[in-house]
C-alpha cells in the first residue's frame, strides 16, 4: 500500500505539547513510508518543537480556528491518499492503516473513523451529548451517510480534498466535510474505532456552548445553501399559520357583521401572508440555483483524476471464420 500510493498524514495542532511528539512516532511506526505535517496553529507552548524533534515536517498557519487550518493543509499537500488525525493522542495510528485500507478497498473517497465509546473522553459530558444531538440533527436534515460527524480521524482520496470548498474557520469543518460529501453523493464508509483518554493535564479546546452554537449555524448556513426550498419551506409555512391565525378573527367578525374593525390585524395577517408567499417563491429560485451549484462541484470534482480508480481491461475482438482464413492464406 505505501509503496503504491503516496499518503500524507496530517495533523492539525494547537497546545498538544504533552502528546504531539509520541503521535508523530506512532504514525511513523505505523506509515513507515507516509510523509507526516503537522501544522501549528498559534500554540502558546512548545508543540511545534516536539512535532519537528518527533520527524514531522511542521508550518504555521496564524489564523485562529481548525477550519483554517485543514483549508491551509488541503491547499498545501500533494499526495494519493491523505490520512488527517488530531495531536491530543486519542485516536491510535495503528487505526491508519485500516482507515487507508479501507479507503482502497471500497473506492471510497472519504473514510470516517467512529469514536467507539466517545464518553470515556477526558471531555466534558456535555460534549457526547452535543454529539448525540448534532449526529442525530444532521442524519434528519443531510441524509444517513454518517454516524458521527466530529470525528477528526478520516482518510481522503486526492479528488475529495482537492474539490472540498473548505469555508468554515473553526471546528465545524468536519460537518462541511460531511455535508460535501453527502450533497455531491460520494462514496464514503465509516469504521468503529477505538477513542482513547486524554492524557493527566491535556484538556480539550472545544466550548460545549461557544462552539455548540457555531456548529448549529453552520448547519442553518449548510441548509440554506444545499436546500434552500426546505429551509424556506420552514419560514415560509410558520409566517402562513401567523397569518391565518391573526385573519380568522377578522373573517368570521366581516361575515357575521359585515364589517372590519380591526384594520391593523386584518393588514398585519394580509402582510404576513403575502411574505409566506414571497418566501415560497424565493426557496422554489434558490432550490433551481442551488442544483446547478451541485453540478458545478460535481463536474470540477470528476475533473480531478482518481489515483486508484478502475483499471481498463485489455479487450479484442473474436476473430470470424473469414478473419482466420485470411490470415492462414497471408502466413
Amino acid at each position: 500500500m505505501s509503496e503504491t500510493y503516496d499518503i500524507a498524514v496530517l495533523i492539525p495542532c494547537y497546545n498538544e505539547s504533552l502528546t504531539i511528539a509520541e503521535v508523530v512516532r506512532g504514525f511513523r511506526r505505523a506509515l513507515p513510508t507516509a510523509r507526516i505535517y503537522v501544522y501549528d496553529n498559534n500554540s502558546k507552548d512548545d508543540t511545534a518543537m516536539r512535532a519537528a524533534l518527533a520527524g514531522a515536517t511542521v508550518f504555521r498557519e496564524r489564523r485562529q480556528g481548525k477550519g483554517n487550518v485543514v483549508r491551509r493543509m488541503f491547499a498545501d499537500i500533494d499526495a494519493d491518499i491523505y490520512l488527517m488525525a488530531d495531536g491530543d493522542g486519542t485516536y491510535s495510528p495503528e487505526d491508519g492503516e485500516d482507515l487507508i485500507n479501507t479507503l482502497i478497498t471500497e473506492r471510497a473517497d472519504m473514510v470516517v473513523g467512529t469514536r467507539r465509546d466517545v464518553r470515556i473522553d477526558a471531555g466534558r459530558q456535555g460534549h457526547a451529548f452535543g454529539n448525540m444531538i448534532f449526529n442525530r440533527l444532521y442524519r434528519s436534515i443531510f441524509g444517513r451517510d454518517f454516524t458521527d460527524i466530529f470525528s477528526g480521524y478520516r482518510a481522503f482520496s486526492r479528488r475529495f480534498v482537492k474539490s472540498f470548498p473548505a469555508v468554515s474557520n473553526g471546528f465545524e469543518i468536519e460537518t462541511e466535510m460531511s455535508v460535501h460529501a453527502s450533497r455531491l453523493k460520494l462514496p464514503v464508509c465509516e469504521l468503529e474505532l477505538d477513542y482513547g483518554r486524554r492524557p493527566e493535564g491535556s484538556h480539550s479546546k472545544l466550548s460545549t456552548f461557544g462552539d455548540g452554537g457555531k456548529i448549529l449555524w453552520m448547519f442553518a448556513m449548510l441548509m440554506k445553501e444545499t436546500r434552500p426550498f426546505a429551509f424556506y419551506l420552514i419560514f415560509s409555512a410558520s409566517l402562513m399559520a401567523a397569518g391565518l391565525t391573526f385573519s380568522v378573527p377578522v373573517l368570521i367578525e366581516y361575515f357575521t357583521t359585515g364589517l372590519v374593525n380591526r384594520m391593523p390585524t386584518w393588514m398585519l395577517s394580509v402582510t404576513l401572508i403575502a411574505l409566506s408567499f414571497g418566501m415560497f417563491m424565493a426557496g422554489l429560485i434558490l432550490d433551481s440555483l442551488a442544483r446547478s451549484r451541485t453540478e458545478q462541484l460535481r463536474v470540477g470534482y470528476l475533473a480531478i483524476p482518481a489515483a486508484f480508480g478502475f483499471t481498463r481491461p485489455s479487450f479484442s475482438f473474436p476473430k470470424t471464420d473469414e478473419a482466420r482464413t485470411e490470415t492462414q492464406f497471408a502466413a
